[in-house]
């Protein structure tokens, strides 16, 4: 069992409960900004890919909607989750598979290409790389690729300082000198930079349609919108879907999600 394997079961079997992961008030918020954005590029017929599908929040509700979906997810203790909620009316096939290999899949298959979890946990450029490409080559001509990805300074906040973890991250070299969060498997996530991840997808060919904070800063102060009221918290999911694609807020997301057109 290769490291990637062997952690990524232990995280999402024993620490990260993934079914649950988006019921909260703070964390909604990310399926609804990237439901707000797939929602503009689909259209009747349309066919979806999700590579890294979780226990499949996204390709359920879209297969629901009566939109072919194809699911693909690495860790099976997730994947038999997705299975067990697919019902007779959706059209969905959920297969165990990784994101730098979808060669059981055909060239310009999908209308749209959602990777919404692999980023997170590939070390290698080599793997980030062939996981682009292969998103890329399975979409269509003009199609749309959505990728998420952590930006680096969001961790700093989120786990260095809000969880205690300055010094340790520091003793034990987590962190660089120029506070960039150290690519390897132990460490279970990979960070970005926003502009590192712009340049990798121009260097793959993918056309930057936008950039967009899909959690904001709503894990930091997750205590406080949980208890937010109904109305409290329209007023700032609001704020946050009119702020979400400015610069200036994103870093410090918690997630962020890169869309691109195939040309």
């Amino acid at each position: 069992m290769n490291d990637r394997n062997e952690i990524l079961n232990k995280f999402y079997n024993e620490i990260c409960d993934e079914d649950t992961r988006l019921d909260s008030k703070h964390a909604q918020l990310e399926f609804l900004t990237t439901d707000r954005y797939v929602q503009k590029y689909l259209k009747p017929g349309c066919r979806i890919l999700e590579v890294g599908a979780g226990t499949g929040k996204y390709s359920l509700y879209y297969a629901k909607q009566g939109y072919k979906v194809n699911a693909i997810e690495y860790v099976q203790s997730n994947l038999d989750v997705l299975k067990s909620k697919i019902t007779n009316e959706m059209d969905i096939v959920a297969e165990q598979g990784d994101a730098v290999d979808l060669s059981r899949f055909a060239d310009n298959m999908f209308d749209l290409v959602l990777v919404l979890g692999p980023l997170y946990h590939l070390y290698a450029e080599e793997d980030i790389h062939k996981c682009i490409r292969e998103a890329k080559r399975v979409c269509k001509k003009d199609g749309i690729m959505m990728f998420a990805y952590l930006p680096n300074d969001s961790v700093m906040i989120s786990w260095a300082l809000l969880k205690g973890n300055l010094k340790t991250g520091y003793d034990n070299k987590q962190f660089d000198e120029n506070f960039e969060f150290c690519s390897e498997p132990s460490e279970v996530f990979r960070t970005f930079y926003i502009d590192e991840v712009e340049k990798m997808m121009d260097a793959n060919g993918i056309k930057k349609i936008t950039n967009v904070s899909t959690s904001g800063v709503s894990q930091h102060f997750k205590n406080i919108v949980d208890n937010l009221s109904e109305e409290e918290f329209e007023i700032w999911k609001n704020y946050h879907f009119s702020s979400c694609e400015r610069k200036e807020v994103q870093g410090y997301s918690t997630h962020l999600l890169y869309i691109g057109r195939k040309m």
